[in-house]
């Protein structure tokens, strides 16, 4: 007995990616909370009374989770872009002659509110991306005990990049899940039905 396709591949596939981005944010954003309430330096509460605090993990825990996971999401949203190529390109020339040209635009009002949505996700998600990673080879300051590398910016200054970009990344991504919660909600169910259905098949089979 076949078991009935109730979502093709291609949309579970994007349905995989697109959770793999959301949990990865909701888990990154949590670990960079934590950062922001509990900041490195200091030594045994001396300059700093959040010395040595643990909430779950320690910092050295945070540090793992936050790196590995964003560096996670940078995979994932290559992968994203690599699926999503032809409709990047496609939208791109769209709205680039919208813009350098008289004709009227045939893209309507939603179309230019997901453009804009998703344009601003993409850029702050790479601003984000490159600021930390620039953390990860010029580390952290200890209180001002490590030397700043000054790599176009000063540490502080990529800290204020990177949290801010981080923010409206997020912001953005929520604005991106508000408009696509029809699309999130039907094919979320789809990919649990036919999960269930393979899973039920399976069990036949086995019989």
């Amino acid at each position: 007995m076949e078991t009935k396709r109730t979502v093709s591949n291609k949309t579970r596939n994007n349905w995989i990616l697109d959770a793999g981005l959301f949990l990865g944010a909701i888990i990154a954003s949590i670990s960079g909370i934590y950062f922001l309430i509990f900041p490195d330096g200091g030594y045994m509460g001396g300059r700093n009374p959040y010395y040595g605090i643990k909430i779950i993990f320690d910092r050295t825990g945070w540090e793992w989770i936050h790196t590995w996971l964003s560096l996670g999401m940078i995979v994932i949203a290559s992968i994203h872009i690599v699926f999503h190529w032809k409709w990047i390109v496609s939208t791109t020339k769209r709205v680039v002659r919208d813009i350098f040209t008289s004709k009227k635009s045939n893209m309507n009002a939603k179309g230019w509110q997901n453009v804009l949505v998703d344009g601003l996700v993409a850029v702050c998600f790479l601003i984000c991306a490159i600021s930390g990673i620039y953390f990860i080879f010029a580390g952290e300051s200890r209180g001002g005990l490590a030397p700043d590398p000054m790599f176009l910016f000063s540490r502080t200054t990529w800290q204020v990049i990177h949290i801010w970009s981080s923010v409206v990344f997020i912001s953005g991504g929520i604005v991106h899940f508000a408009i696509h919660w029809g699309w999130v909600t039907k094919v979320t169910r789809k990919v649990f039905q036919r999960v269930l259905g393979e899973s039920k098949q399976t069990v036949l089979e086995q019989v």
